[in-house]
């Protein structure tokens, strides 16, 4: 099973359930999929076994060759590429690597070239397989590194990824393939309205989900109440404690600092499981 962990937006504690839900699972991985921030490697503190580069096909003009028809760019939905009357201007930084360019330039002038983007690094904690990606500075273009790490699963039983916050590319790319994916929010307007964002996402893909809310005992109701509304069930409510906070600021998991917190989250997992049984049963009828 693959468990997505996701969050409309930052600093609502998503990978601190995300690493917490993964160690509480034996034999399991964690793909960290925040390749612009990644931060789960410092709460597992995992021994890294291998890198790999990732980079994407970007065009390179022959305009030697090139008879300037503007075909390149017609195809291009991106506008990544330019012809003048006797000049090509090729934008990397829009480019997606589809390959259109080349594909159906009729001198065949155009060539892809590779451009590194991040690399992907993996490794592993006593029996928990670990891997995350990072983009290099200064690239915006998260997919491709997103995907790199999505690559580098295996087949275990259970896989927690760690997604980016807000509903960009980057967290479409990320959950795409999953089997469920746990919504973490906090009781706040802004986490109200960045909840509602996701929730229209993941419907949209038709994965199921469910919520975790974070610090439960602080805002409003709001969450709850819209919850109840939607019938949105919330699998998990941890309240705010200075001791969890003060654990989290020193990259130390919770269930490292206060073990009684692993039967909350093997009650995470499986509530995920039942709701997964009742929708496989609800598709057979």
């Amino acid at each position: 099973m693959i468990i997505a962990v996701a969050s409309g937006k930052g600093g609502t504690g998503k990978t601190t359930i995300a690493v917490n839900l993964a160690l509480s699972i034996p034999n399991a991985q964690i793909l960290d999929c925040d390749v612009e921030a990644p931060d789960a490697h410092l709460f597992i503190q995992p021994e890294i076994q291998d890198q790999i580069l990732v980079s994407v096909p970007i065009p390179q003009v022959n305009e030697a060759q090139c008879d300037f028809c503007g075909q390149c760019q017609k195809v291009c939905a991106y506008n990544a590429i330019a012809v003048l009357r006797s000049k090509v201007l090729v934008f990397p930084e829009l480019c997606h690597g589809c390959g259109a360019c080349s594909y159906f330039c009729p001198q065949r002038a155009i060539r892809e070239v590779p451009q590194e983007v991040g690399w992907v690094e993996i490794g592993k904690k006593d029996d928990l397989r670990f891997v995350h990606g990072r983009l290099n500075i200064g690239q915006p273009m998260a997919p491709p590194v997103v995907q790199a790490v999505k690559k580098q699963a295996e087949d275990l039983p259970m896989t927690v990824i760690d997604a980016p916050p807000g509903t960009s590319c980057s967290l479409v790319t990320t959950l795409r393939g999953s089997d469920f994916c746990l919504l973490v929010t906090e009781p706040t307007p802004f986490g109200l309205h960045d909840l509602v964002l996701s929730v229209g996402v993941l419907r949209r893909l038709g994965i199921p989900f469910s919520v975790v809310l974070n610090r439960a005992d602080l805002g409003d109701h709001a969450v709850e109440d819209y919850c109840q509304s939607e019938k949105i069930p919330i699998l998990m409510r941890i309240p705010f404690r200075r001791e969890i906070a003060e654990t989290y600021s020193r990259g130390v998991s919770i269930l490292e600092e206060f073990p009684t917190y692993r039967i909350a989250f093997e009650a995470l997992v499986e509530q995920v499981e039942k709701q997964m049984q009742t929708r496989r049963s609800a598709e057979k009828i």
